[in-house]
């Protein structure tokens, strides 16, 4: 006699089903919202992160020049635009005057002040604002809001980037 012939028959294994599932199942979904919550806001704190890298802080003189620009009243509807003009020339030129002392910028009027401006930062495009230097002298000057907005951000690049 064989001593195998003794064993029992082997069993098949049951079908696992798929319910109920296993215990704590109804913890998962939570689980994976606030997984899916912290990562966004680790990539958007990094994001941030990133951001405040590539922007180099201002000294504080181009800050408070900013700030000071920040502060002039534009003349939006229609309103006079020659004294808004005129506080934009004067904060470029003392700008120049403190950054350049040298070159007396200070002097400089029309294109030849325009071109001044272009050289110390060619992004700002100031040289195609000749309203800049004209529009004080001329007799009720008004400007559309487009053209105040576009000055105002060659202006305050200039303030940012100049060289």
């Amino acid at each position: 006699m064989n001593p195998l012939d003794g064993l029992e028959p082997l069993i098949a294994p049951a079908a696992i089903s798929w319910w109920p599932p296993a215990p704590g199942w109804w913890s998962l979904p939570p689980l994976l919202a606030l997984l899916g919550w912290a990562l966004w806001l680790y990539r958007r704190r990094r994001a941030r992160q990133a951001q405040v890298e590539l922007e180099p802080p201002l000294d504080p003189l181009r800050q408070a020049a900013l700030d000071e620009l920040a502060r002039l009243p534009k003349p939006y509807d229609g309103a006079p635009a020659g004294p808004w003009l005129q506080e934009l020339n004067g904060l470029l030129k003392r700008l120049c005057r403190m950054h350049y002392p040298g070159d007396n910028s200070h002097t400089l009027s029309g294109r030849a002040w325009l071109a001044y401006l272009d050289n110390r930062c060619p992004a700002a495009g100031l040289t195609r604002w000749m309203i800049l230097v004209e529009g004080a002298y001329r007799p009720q000057c008004k400007l559309e809001d487009k053209a105040i907005a576009g000055l105002y951000q060659s202006v305050e690049t200039w303030v940012r980037k100049h060289v």
